[in-house]
């Protein structure tokens, strides 16, 4: 019996050939498009979990409230890790790590690699899940300048198969470090991605031979690594967090930053805080809404094989009609047409999962990851396995009920079994699928357009012919001879050093002070070290005073911007007095006179609305090598980005003579700024992507409605035309109910994607309005799209001769 199934479910797919496609083509699509999303969401979903200590791994988490706003940062005190162990009951581990990854010039046998990393405890390697092919955890760091790399970056600096424990590299062209192990290579979904890890303690050796004391070791006030916890099996966590809050406090009673663990659970898709609390939000709205985009896909294809099967009732109404006469019971006939769906499904999940193969090399570049199908995977092919009959019952639960329903007696004579509520329904599915799809369409409209606006929006400084050099250590007892010598190329305007990247915030510090400063006013105030020129390089604009300028003298001047002038004094501040706790010695404050106003400017959010208060502190050529301006980063601003090859070859030229040890690497403030916007850029792609396969499918749902319609009205048409009906007449006819439809489907589309679009706009301070065009924009199209789709049915049943469809009357 169910060979004979089997035979007749393919029998009646090879007589349809064209509603086969169509109907498998569709389910097809759809599957493969939700297959990829749900590849992505599993990758985001299992982040961290090569390690198996995750549920008890925590990070030390600071709330500080800045100038009225509380912050969370993960940045914790140097000593707070081996203070915790110490002495809060339930932890059994902790470490350091550094709070970013450091770039660092490896001299391997006379060859130059750059390779990122960080400084670590090595009790790392007993809290984290880091397996070793070379050496092993208990011998990582016996010395203190051991360092640990990759398998990757053993192959880069060392060549293939070689055992590399032992071996000497330079890093930085300052110190010599002993390869102590080799870590298997990193999960791509794990927080922890670097090319080699050395101790902490040879960082904090380095900040001291620079510093001159080891007080940043000691004090609490004085902020830079993460710090992990591990905590014990059975652990209180709500009672170790109660101990943790007001720990900063009771060691320095001047600190009022209170401190939380953060669970490694929650740290890849629930990073978002506000008020000092998690919001619940972060990258996990990103896994929810794709979750969700790929079941809408699923679903718009199952309607779309519903619409598809509805068409050929009027085929199958007789074949029915047979098989009841002969005895077939309704639950029976259910179950074939179900069972016929489920095989259609499985065959389109098998088309779909070529489909995936082909285009994954595409979709991995476009989200930035290196997903595998995993064919092999129990998990993957029982989540395939759930698509097919999930889509199998849906997609042919509508028809299945539908066609087991017809009158035996009805259809043998005949007669057309009556829509009904059957029609109402297939309406209904079409404008389903249209909503979605412009609601797709308006998403993606309105997300290109806020990134758009960002872009062009005026950053309060010009980002244009703007060139970042990374001269990887400090440069200033030679930086008079390099400025002089790239102005000398007639290739560069201007060229300055500065202690931080200019599109994202400098360090903070809340305690310089101003005649008049209320004494509540703990604001924390950005700071930055740049010399002569950083203005006038950077293309900010001076709306008081003057620029800085080469005399010594000026090195007890600063520069504020406008929002800090207001808070200063807001009849004018050029002349003033700023205290400056930013000196030699901790506690030792420095007079400074204002001597310029700047514009406020936009530095790290993009989307936040300029105010940010920023000082600039003067540092005069001779002070830039000191340990108070510790920069590796110069400024070039460049006459014309049209030649840049030419000036970036004249710069190279320059940066190497003065640089010869360290190869010469730049980059464009202009594409540091653009890939600020990757998260968006990457969400308006797959909103394109998705609205014009939900179009497709849906398109395909129409095209079948259509075909059941012209099926249905063959005779009536055949009637028109006989009484002289034209052409024209008959496809506005035939086209006049569906672009209804499509109407409605506008109608109920525009208020749900403007409330989607209206509170996803609420997360940027700086954004656009929703215009009324985007909706007519929108509208149009998909009633341009459907009248395309319908027409060829429409014209085809209009150009039919009548005396075929009117000859059996």
């Amino acid at each position: 019996m169910f060979k004979n199934f089997i035979k007749t479910t393919f029998r009646n797919l090879w007589k349809n050939k064209g509603y086969s496609a169509l109907n498998i083509g569709g389910l097809a699509i759809g599957i493969a498009c939700a297959g990829l999303i749900f590849l992505w969401v599993a990758d985001e979903m299992t982040w961290d979990n090569s390690n198996l200590k995750k549920d008890r791994l925590y990070s030390v988490q600071v709330n500080a409230n800045f100038g009225g706003n509380m912050f969370t940062m993960g940045s914790t005190p140097r000593v707070m890790a081996q203070t915790i162990r110490a002495e809060i009951p339930g932890i059994v581990n902790t470490c350091r790590i550094s709070d970013e990854d450091q770039k660092s010039l490896f001299n391997i046998g006379g060859n130059a690699v750059y390779a990122n990393g960080r400084y670590t405890d090595a009790s790392l390697f007993d809290m984290l899940t880091l397996p070793f092919v070379q050496g092993n955890a208990a011998n990582a760091f016996p010395q203190l300048y051991s360092i640990v790399i990759t398998e990757k970056t053993a192959k880069k600096f060392f060549g293939n198969g070689q055992n590399v424990i032992g071996k000497t590299i330079r890093m930085d062209n300052q110190q010599d470090y002993v390869v102590r192990g080799v870590l298997k290579d990193l999960p791509e979904n794990s927080t922890l991605q670097v090319e080699w890890l050395a101790p902490y303690v040879a960082q904090m050796a380095q900040a001291r031979l620079m510093a001159g004391n080891d007080d940043e070791e000691k004090v609490w006030h004085s902020y830079g690594p993460f710090t992990y916890v591990e905590l014990a099996p059975n652990a209180d966590v709500k009672a170790i967090n109660n101990i943790l809050y007001n720990f900063i406090h009771r060691k320095e009673a001047a600190q009022k930053n209170t401190t939380f663990l953060f669970p490694m659970s929650d740290w890849h898709l629930y990073n978002e805080f506000a008020n000092g609390k998690q919001t619940g939000g972060g990258r996990i709205k990103q896994v929810r809404m794709l979750s969700i985009i790929a079941w809408v896909i699923l679903l718009i294809a199952c309607i779309n094989f519903m619409n598809l099967a509805t068409a050929r009732s009027e085929k199958k109404a007789r074949e029915v009609g047979v098989r009841k006469v002969l005895g077939a019971r309704k639950r029976g006939l259910v179950t074939q047409f179900i069972g016929e769906a489920l095989i259609m499904s499985a065959i389109a999940a098998g088309i779909a999962v070529i489909v995936m193969a082909l285009v994954l090399p595409a979709f991995n570049t476009l989200v930035q990851k290196q997903l595998s199908l995993g064919i092999a995977d129990p998990g993957h092919i029982l989540a395939l396995l759930m698509i097919v009959v999930v889509c199998g019952l849906i997609a042919g639960s509508y028809p299945s009920l539908y066609l087991s329903s017809f009158n035996p007696v009805s259809v043998l004579k005949g007669l057309r079994a009556k829509a009904g509520n059957a029609a109402i329904v297939r309406k209904g599915l079409v404008i389903l699928q249209f909503t979605v799809s412009i609601v797709f369409i308006i998403s993606t409209i309105v997300i290109y357009q806020q990134i758009q606006h960002v872009k062009t929006r005026d950053l309060g400084f010009n980002k244009n012919s703007l060139v970042e050099i990374d001269m990887q250590h400090r440069i200033g007892r030679v930086f008079p001879y390099v400025r002089q010598q790239l102005l000398g190329t007639g290739l560069v305007a201007n060229a300055a050093l500065s202690d931080h990247v200019t599109l994202f915030g400098g360090n903070t510090d809340s305690r310089f002070t101003w005649d008049g400063k209320a004494v509540d006013n703990k604001a924390d105030i950005t700071f930055r070290n740049v010399t002569p020129g950083f203005i006038s390089t950077s293309g900010m604009q001076v709306i008081s005073g003057r620029d800085f300028n080469e005399n010594p003298s000026d090195t007890s001047s600063a520069i504020v911007t406008q929002s800090l002038a207001n808070v200063i004094d807001k009849n004018g501040v050029v002349g003033k007095i700023i205290q400056s706790p930013r000196s030699r010695k901790d506690g030792e404050f420095k007079n400074l006179r204002i001597v310029g106003v700047v514009k406020d400017y936009v530095f790290g959010n993009m989307y936040d609305q300029p105010g940010i208060p920023v000082i600039f502190l003067c540092n005069s050529f001779a002070q830039s090598n000191s340990s108070m301006f510790d920069s590796n980063l110069l400024y070039v601003r460049i006459k014309d980005r049209q030649s840049s090859q030419q000036t970036l070859a004249e710069i190279a030229v320059v940066i190497k003579k003065n640089n010869p040890a360290y190869p010469f690497q730049y980059r464009f403030v202009d594409d540091q700024f653009n890939e600020k916007f990757s998260a968006e850029v990457l969400m308006s792609k797959l909103s394109t992507i998705f609205a014009t396969l939900a179009i497709i499918i849906s398109c395909l749902g129409l095209f079948g409605l259509a075909a059941y319609t012209a099926e249905r009205r063959v005779k009536e048409i055949g009637i028109r035309k006989v009484l002289g009906a034209s052409v024209a007449g008959i496809t506005a006819l035939l086209s006049k109910d569906f672009l209804q439809l499509v109407g409605l489907s506008c109608l109920v589309a525009f208020p749900i994607a403007w409330w989607m679009m209206h509170s996803w706009l609420q997360n940027f301070e700086y954004r656009i309005q929703i215009g009324w065009w985007i909706f007519a924009l929108a509208g149009s199209s998909s009633i341009t799209i459907a009248l395309i789709t319908i027409s060829f049915q429409s014209i085809k049943a209009a150009v039919a001769n009548p005396v075929k469809s009117l000859r059996s009357e």
